[in-house]
């Protein structure tokens, strides 16, 4: 039996590490066409040979989500390559660790740039080749904190509200049959997240969680997030005790927010 990606053209952001990395060698098969976009190229080349050792072709690409003339170029290279996109997964994301307060707006902006309006402007830039799909998913890596508010996390918080707001509006504007959309809400997966993410002042966070540390192995996320894409499912979430967060905050907000005041948040 052919596996249920081969022969499809695949789009995955931020594959260099991570998540997105765990999904293209989970995806990898014989005839799929795996285009691989990041800005750290040497890390993408890597994955190609593992990727290709799988049957995949690959393709690698440089880019920059938070930069409008590197999405621009990179989807003028797609749209010359390629005929169609069957799946195109935002995955490219930064992620924040500092006080709301204590954050220069700059930051907060740079963070809005990369996890809101990248994921927006390239989805609108490949649409035409994701209509040309017999069967197309555009797949959202958002994050459980895009449900909740919480600390330490607020201009990433926000992006992440402001993520699913869009492509859920957008997925109940769409009309087309073939194009289906899932949103990924993920808790605390064993990832880099927490390495590069954004201190107050723009710096990296050169940490790594106890969190993450202790989170979901990024290929059991990936393996979830494959489970609903096959299943056209509309929202995914992979995450663990995170869901009585979730719960608590629909039916009983004042016990979330003394929850959330009492978690390790690092």
């Amino acid at each position: 039996m052919l596996n249920y990606f081969s022969n499809k053209i695949i789009v995955i952001t931020g594959a260099s590490s991570g998540i997105g990395k765990a999904l293209a060698l989970q995806m990898a098969a014989s005839g799929t066409q795996l285009i691989l976009a990041a800005r750290r190229l040497d890390e993408l080349a890597l994955l190609k040979t593992e990727c290709e050792a799988l049957g995949a072709i690959c393709h690698l690409y440089f880019l920059d989500i938070a930069d409008e003339k590197s999405i621009a170029h990179f989807s003028h290279t797609i749209h010359t390559t390629f005929n169609a996109i069957d799946i195109l997964v935002n995955n490219a994301g930064i992620s924040q660790r500092s006080q709301a307060e204590e954050t220069d707006i700059s930051v907060d902006r740079r963070i809005m740039e990369v996890n809101f309006f990248g994921q927006i402007g390239l989805t609108k830039s490949l649409w035409p080749l994701i209509c040309k799909a017999a069967h197309a998913n555009i797949v959202l890596i958002s994050s459980v904190v895009g449900t909740f508010g919480f600390p330490q996390r607020s201009a990433y918080s926000a992006s992440k509200h402001a993520l699913e707001g869009f492509f859920e509006s957008w997925m109940l504007e769409n009309k087309r049959e073939n194009i289906h959309f899932t949103i990924v809400s993920p808790g605390r997966i064993q990832t880099n997240i927490s390495l590069a993410a954004l201190k107050a002042d723009g710096t990296s966070h050169q940490v790594m969680d106890e969190g993450q540390i202790k989170g979901i192995p990024v290929a059991v996320c990936a393996q979830k997030i494959i489970n609903g894409i096959k299943k056209d499912k509309r929202k995914v979430y992979v995450i663990q005790n995170e869901m009585i967060l979730i719960v608590c905050r629909k039916v009983f907000p004042p016990l979330y927010f003394w929850l959330v005041k009492k978690l390790k948040l690092t």
